[in-house]
């Protein structure tokens, strides 16, 4: 019987003509009621609901499913760890009934096989298929696809210029299947995507077109410099810009809204880990300095530094960012902290956006210092 009820609701959703979500020009730019605090968390590293504080977090995207043989699955291996770990994600409901679960499709590694599979009509019919299979399976909120990138290479991905338009055709034929799939549930399921935040997925991907079929997109507004191919410190996930680090979150959001997404729908990323460099000239404390890129930190270890007396923190007044400075090991560090987070949900509030996410939550501190920051923050006035 199961079979047969998403078997029809795939038909329904494939052949039946139905509206699309509204455009870009008909969705007004206005504050949501209850921003969106979006929690990624890495399915490799377990799920312990006692660390996982419902209660600040409206979303969590799992990560991640793989797209394998032009279908969406659970990654090689790791089937019976994803129905353990999303069973007890949904266990949080219990803490927190409006807690939405949605599985994360792809990632940095597992984004090889998008472009391949969504290449043809068929393609896309047989992968929206798989998706919605998926969501039906483990009982779900919700899809969120991470492809990185459409038209990009990414993580030496296949690619192709035509993914620009699949990328949006896709979208449609599984919004459409969702919402068939709520005409017979009466549940409301949620269809969202990460985007990179520097300008050249902007202008390959046709994102005011692709909006359309979403409820909102995580911006992706961190590893604007990453040590491993740049020898020069800066900052990873400032808000602004500033003379030492081009890209910025603003800029991202600004450049999402310019190629036609309301504010509305736009979910500001944030970095709950740093990255360092070491042998650092000691100029401006490292800032802007020449070094050796050395090793990405999770918050839970930055927490750890801070207590060092050998680190110094810095605050950049014009990036809206935070550093560490080790003058005695030369070791620089950019990072989000409380500071930080105040200041990016100070501008989520300003400019109307739905709200803040971030990767990743087993990165935090101990004590949620950074989601606990988040959270209050966004409960202030």
């Amino acid at each position: 019987m199961k079979k047969l009820a998403y078997r029809l609701i795939l038909l329904a959703g494939m052949c039946a003509a139905m509206s699309c979500r509204p455009s870009a020009e008909n969705v007004e730019n206005v504050a949501p009621e209850k921003y969106k605090i979006i929690g990624y968390i890495a399915g490799w590293k377990g799920v312990d609901t006692s660390l996982i504080h419902a209660d600040k977090l409206t979303h969590i995207n799992y990560a991640f499913a793989n797209v394998i043989d032009g279908k969406v699955r659970e990654g090689e291996g790791r089937e019976e760890q994803d129905k353990a770990n999303l069973a007890l994600l949904r266990s949080l409901k219990g803490k927190n009934p409006d807690l939405k679960i949605l599985i994360s499709v792809g990632g940095w590694t597992w984004s090889k096989g998008f472009s391949d599979a969504v290449l043809t009509p068929e393609g896309r019919k047989a992968y929206t298929a798989s998706a919605i299979e998926y969501l039906i399976r483990h009982d779900l909120d919700g899809l969120d696809f991470d492809w990185e990138y459409p038209a990009l290479p990414g993580d030496n991905n296949p690619y192709r210029p035509e993914d620009r338009e699949n990328f949006v055709s896709m979208l449609q034929s599984v919004r459409h299947a969702l919402d068939s799939l709520t005409r017979v549930t009466g549940k409301p399921y949620l269809q969202t995507i990460a985007t990179g935040g520097f300008t050249e997925f902007v202008e390959v991907n046709n994102l005011g077109e692709a909006q359309k079929y979403l409820d909102f997109i995580n911006i992706m507004t961190y590893d604007f410099i990453v040590q491993s191919v740049r020898d020069t410190t800066g900052h990873h996930t400032n808000l602004f810009a500033s003379k030492y680090s081009n890209r910025s979150a603003s800029k991202a959001v600004d450049e999402h809204i310019q190629a036609g997404v309301p504010a509305s729908k736009l979910v500001m990323g944030m970095a709950f880990y740093g990255r360092s460099w070491e042998s650092v000239n000691p100029e401006n404390n490292g800032l802007g300095q020449t070094g050796k890129g050395a090793k990405g930190y999770p918050f839970l270890e930055i927490s750890e530094l801070m207590k060092n007396p050998d680190f110094s923190r810095h605050w950049d007044e014009e990036a809206q960012a935070p550093y560490l400075w080790n003058a005695k090991d030369s070791i620089f560090v950019t990072f989000e902290d409380p500071q930080s987070l105040e200041a990016k949900v100070k501008f989520i509030k300003e400019k109307g956006l739905a709200g803040g996410m971030f990767w990743e939550y087993h990165e935090d501190s101990k004590d949620r210092t950074l989601l606990t920051a988040l959270y209050k923050a966004f409960q202030s006035q």
